[in-house]
C-alpha cells in the first residue's frame, strides 16, 4: 500500500488488454481491461446517452464485471444425461449471494442473477447528504449464513468511500468472510478509504478516475448514476 497519493498518480494507459490487472500488491483492486467492458464504458460516459441506452450499456458492463469478479467461485463435478448419453461437467459449489447498494445498485442487480440465477439477494439502503456526503442508512435486509457464502456487492460508482465503508461494515457485521465489489467508476479517494477499513474486499472495475470534485462527484466520471439510470435528471 502506498497511499492515496499513489493511487491517484497511477498511469492506467500502460495497462495491457489482459482480462483484468491487480493494481498493487496489497491494494485490491482489479482493473478489467477487457474491451467489451470498456466499449459499453464509454457509453455510459457520453452525455448524449439516453436513459435506453444507459440501462443497457449498464447491463452489459455488469455482467462482464461479474463474470470476472465470480472467476474463481469453486465448482464441484457433475454428469448429467445429454440425448445422446452421460456427460461429465461442473457446477458452481458455492453459494453466492449478491448485494446491491441502493438505489444506483438496483441497476446492475438483474445482470448479476442473469449470470448467476440460483444466488440470494439482500438489499443494502444508503442515502448520501448532497452537503456533506456523509452516508446515512435507511435500510438494510440480508440473506442468513453469510458467513458461508461469498458475497458480491454490487455499487456503480466508488466516489469517497463512505457507502462502501458503511455497507461494508453491515456485512461484516452480519458474518460476511468472503466480499467481492463490483463497481464500474472508482476514485482513488474511494479506493484509498475501503483499504483502510476493509482491505481483504476485492474491488473490481474498470477504471480509477483522477479524482473527486468539490461536490465529491467522479471526475470525469459519467454523472450521477442513478439518475441518468432512471431518467430523473
Amino acid at each position: 500500500m502506498q497511499g492515496a497519493s499513489a493511487i491517484s498518480h497511477r498511469d492506467y494507459s500502460t495497462l495491457s488488454p489482459r482480462p483484468t490487472s491487480v493494481y498493487s500488491d496489497p491494494v485490491p483492486v482489479h482493473i478489467v481491461t477487457h474491451p467489451l467492458v470498456h466499449d459499453a464504458l464509454v457509453t455510459l460516459r457520453d452525455k448524449h446517452t439516453t436513459p435506453e441506452h444507459f440501462r443497457r450499456a449498464a447491463t452489459r458492463i455488469s455482467v462482464l464485471l461479474a463474470t470476472v469478479a465470480l472467476s474463481d467461485l469453486p465448482a464441484r463435478d457433475v454428469t448429467v444425461e445429454t440425448p445422446l448419453g452421460p456427460a461429465p461437467g461442473r457446477r458452481i459449489g458455492a453459494d453466492v449471494v449478491v448485494v446491491p447498494v441502493l438505489r444506483a445498485g438496483l441497476g446492475m442487480l438483474d445482470a448479476v442473477l442473469e449470470l448467476v440465477p440460483g444466488a440470494r439477494v439482500g438489499h443494502i439502503g444508503l442515502q448520501r447528504d448532497e452537503m456533506t456526503a456523509v452516508a446515512s442508512q435507511y435500510y438494510s435486509k440480508l440473506p442468513s449464513r453469510l458467513d458461508a457464502s461469498h458475497v458480491l456487492m454490487i455499487d456503480p460508482m466508488l466516489a469517497t468511500g463512505g457507502s462502501a465503508v458503511a455497507a461494508l461494515d453491515l456485512l461484516h457485521g452480519a458474518g460476511a468472510r468472503v466480499i467481492r465489489m463490483i463497481c464500474i467508476v472508482a476514485a482513488p479517494e474511494g479506493v484509498a478509504l475501503v483499504e483502510r477499513h476493509h482491505p481483504g474486499v476485492d474491488i473490481y472495475t474498470p477504471v480509477v478516475d483522477r479524482q473527486l470534485d468539490a461536490q465529491k462527484y467522479i471526475v470525469p466520471g459519467l454523472g450521477d448514476f442513478g439518475d441518468r439510470l432512471y431518467g430523473t435528471i
